[in-house]
């Protein structure tokens, strides 16, 4: 029997580099330095800034609900302020990290993402949470329930398609290659569906990436991305001229997850040899390497991205 693929986001060796997930929000930066203090106003205050812009409050939220005595502070804030949606907000999504990580209860983050979510009927944050949930401990009738209440509110959130992604591209893994795969139709599909400016457009590149993950994983691609014919084929090529081209018309310098998109657009030109157009991409990527797909499929991601890099840099 094959080993199951490694974990979203993460090799199954520990990473020799910290990563940071807020990638260069300095704003969250600061929030959650705070927090971890157990200096909670300022996570407050960030979070009522974020407004109702979907994908930055997700993103901010998801953040500040890893640091590690979050949940413990978001109900020293409940206490504070007992209405506060905000709060619950925050709590719910630290329930959820907690539970992943094997602190919590997954029963009882799942109650305080859905209890949230009555709160907020119109915010699709608190299914977020869920979604991040289910993505690694539930069904797939629960991880599309989640997408689902998530789109339903928001069309064309980021971090939501990511998931949904990655849980698709592990559908039917020992099948071996497959272009017909049901992950390149859903990443298709919701590329299509989203505006033209949307950062959705790089989704196909996402599903490739994370179903050479599957692949490699299970023994049908080699562990070495540079070196296999994933990433040659036609429908790859085709993919990713796509993604780069909306990328040079359409680049979203202001969008709060863009650097993950650059991550995996500079990783699938690498794995093609397109060292000039990969050195674009480096350069705007600077030092925010993100784990995903660097670590793929059982990589150290720091050193996979610093000799991409290098080579890139070099090639152009």
């Amino acid at each position: 029997m094959s080993p199951p693929p490694p974990p979203l986001g993460r090799a199954r060796r520990r990473a020799g580099h910290p990563f940071d997930e807020a990638l260069d929000d300095a704003e969250l930066t600061t929030a959650r330095a705070a927090l971890a203090q157990g200096r909670w106003q300022s996570a407050r205050s960030l979070i009522t800034r974020t407004g109702v812009e979907w994908d930055r409050r997700g993103h901010r939220i998801s953040v500040l609900a890893a640091e590690r005595y979050c949940a413990a502070w978001a109900r020293e804030w409940l206490l504070a302020e007992p209405d506060s949606t905000d709060a619950s907000l925050l709590l719910a999504f630290a329930l959820v990290r907690r539970a992943l990580r094997g602190k919590e209860k997954p029963a009882a983050a799942r109650e305080a993402c859905r209890s949230t979510a009555a709160l907020v009927p119109e915010d699709p944050t608190p299914w977020l949470g869920l979604l991040v949930l289910e993505r690694e401990l539930g069904t797939d009738d629960d991880v599309v329930r989640a997408f689902e209440a998530v789109r339903g509110r928001y069309a064309d959130h980021h971090h939501a398609h990511h998931l949904m992604v990655a849980r698709l591209a592990e559908q039917r893994a020992e099948d071996g290659p497959d272009p017909l795969h049901e992950v390149y139709d859903f990443a298709n599909w919701a590329a299509e569906q989203a505006p033209a400016d949307s950062p959705l457009a790089i989704l196909p590149v996402v599903a490739h990436a994370e179903r050479y993950r599957v692949l490699a994983a299970a023994g049908h691609e080699s562990a070495d991305p540079r070196s296999s014919g994933h990433w040659v084929g036609r429908r790859a090529r085709l993919v990713m001229k796509a993604a780069f081209d909306w990328w040079l018309e359409w680049e979203q310098d202001g969008h709060p997850r863009r650097l993950i998109d650059l991550n995996f657009l500079a990783h699938a030109k690498s794995c093609e040899g397109r060292g000039a157009e990969a050195a674009a991409l480096f350069h705007r990527i600077g030092p925010h390497a993100t784990p995903a797909p660097w670590a793929y499929p059982d990589r150290e991601p720091y050193a996979a991205f610093r000799a991409a890099r290098a080579d890139a840099l070099g090639t152009a």
